[in-house]
């Protein structure tokens, strides 16, 4: 190889490796502040503590509804996967996509693979204050062993994720876009994934 292409190489490699750098945790981040990220985590809270998202990541085992977070009807409960109890499973009434708005708003709402984390891995929201929910959401050992790219998988593509923003008649969605949630969570990630000041 020539020297000319050598330098050119090198040149490339350092400019990678400019663009990463450690965060303190020892975490790599490819670039922003952490200001930036404590910014763009602060959307991230504010769609996780909607009541689409945190009224399945609930601290006990019955789920809440409706945007008042109610206690949810018929005794319902987490059950030992997170689909429910014996004889009573999620899939009994939810369906894996919502029903014809001319249901109307009292039908319950569907998308794939309706269900609340599993008890193990409860990934409570509801709450918790945003250094609390940032350091459950990165704890591997809390969060189901999904690393911050999986986690970011899971919120750009899962399709009960992606309910939250059209939960059918009668409910509020998300009022945060997708899209800028999406995106404040890699700014987020791509800034060390810090979490805010207890």
């Amino acid at each position: 190889m020539s020297v000319g292409r050598i330098a050119a190489a090198a040149g490339l490699f350092g400019a990678g490796v400019a663009a990463l750098s450690c965060a303190s945790d020892g975490r790599w981040k490819s670039g922003g502040s952490e200001a930036d990220g404590l910014a763009a985590f602060e959307t991230v809270r504010a769609v996780l503590q909607h009541p689409r998202c945190q009224n399945c990541h609930i601290p006990g085992d019955a789920p809440l509804q409706f945007d008042a977070g109610l206690a949810h009807g018929q005794n319902v409960l987490r059950g030992p996967e997170g689909k429910g109890a014996a004889g009573l499973e999620c899939s009994t009434c939810h369906a894996a996509q919502n029903p014809p708005d001319s249901f109307g708003p009292h039908t319950p709402p569907g998308a794939p693979n309706w269900h609340l984390p599993p008890p193990e891995h409860p990934m409570v929201f509801i709450g918790l204050s945003g250094h609390d929910l940032c350091k459950n959401l990165t704890n591997m050992k809390e969060n189901g062993g999904k690393d911050l790219e999986a986690l970011y998988q899971h919120v750009r593509e899962d399709g009960l994720v992606l309910w939250g923003w059209k939960p059918g008649v009668g409910r509020a969605p998300v009022d945060v876009p997708h899209a800028e949630f999406v995106a404040a969570f890699r700014r987020w990630i791509d800034a060390g994934a810090p979490c805010p000041a207890p």
